[in-house]
């Protein structure tokens, strides 16, 4: 999966799953929905799943003021957003780009 596949599936509409809302919504998170489009947008894609149970995904980081995760699935009209957290310093290198 590209960069560009993500960007071209953003520009359609963003659905973000079950999953991922309540993730975002935990009060240890806290991560907004402008927080999941400056991932989607300055991020890196980090791991790629093609063959997901859910479709293609891949996993996103990008650090700013606090490092953020999200696994996204581009699908023909839309991006599911199917997680979002942030990573733990314990499982993941300092630029959160790498697991340990």
């Amino acid at each position: 999966m590209t960069k560009n596949e993500i960007l071209i599936a953003k520009n359609k509409k963003v659905l973000f799953l079950p999953h991922a809302l309540k993730q975002m919504s935990r009060l240890d998170r806290m991560i907004s929905v402008e927080d999941v489009q400056e991932v989607i947008e300055l991020g890196e894609i980090i791991e790629d799943y093609p063959h997901d149970e859910r479709g293609e995904s891949c996993l996103i980081a990008y650090v700013n003021e606090r490092p953020i995760h999200i696994v996204c699935s581009p699908k023909d009209d839309y991006l599911a957003i199917i997680t979002a957290y942030l990573p733990d310093p314990k499982l993941w290198s300092n630029n959160f780009k790498e697991r340990r």
